[in-house]
């Protein structure tokens, strides 16, 4: 298997040298919203540890990072009233994974309205960050 590369977007987005619209953050872990959502509330939970794929994380942190992924979908599912949720999580490039570093999607979804294809639709920053507060808001409630 490859190697870590400490250079991918969201090694970069841990180190502060992009930004996120940040949903929530602890000592293991940061979530923000894919930039590119499939849907409103499209929110990705990563390891703040260097790890490529879920073969590659510690048990605990794994545990932990499923335990924040949980929380953040409870209340994905209140913030955007949805009526089911796709938790997705994609292992090296033959498993459908883009960037590699470890990341878990939390996708709400609302009956009757099928995901955007991937990457296909950029959504403006004003209405990530609404919704980043909206979700951080719900977190802290």
């Amino acid at each position: 298997m490859p190697s870590y590369d400490p250079n991918n977007i969201f090694a970069k987005i841990l180190r502060g040298e992009l930004s996120a619209h940040k949903v929530y953050e602890d000592d293991k872990t940061f979530s923000f919203l894919d930039i590119m959502p499939r849907t409103p509330g499209h929110t990705l939970v990563i390891p703040k540890a260097p790890v490529r794929t879920f073969l590659d994380i510690a048990p605990d942190d794994l545990a932990h990072l499923i335990k924040v992924t949980q929380r953040i979908a409870r209340a994905a599912v209140k913030v955007f009233a949805a009526d089911g949720l796709t938790i997705q999580q994609f292992n090296e490039p033959a498993g459908g994974q883009v960037v590699f570093h470890l990341h878990v999607h939390i996708l709400p979804r609302q009956t009757g309205v099928p995901l955007k294809p991937p990457a296909t639709f950029k959504e403006d920053s004003a209405v990530l960050s609404d919704q980043a507060l909206k979700l951080a808001a719900a977190l802290k409630g």
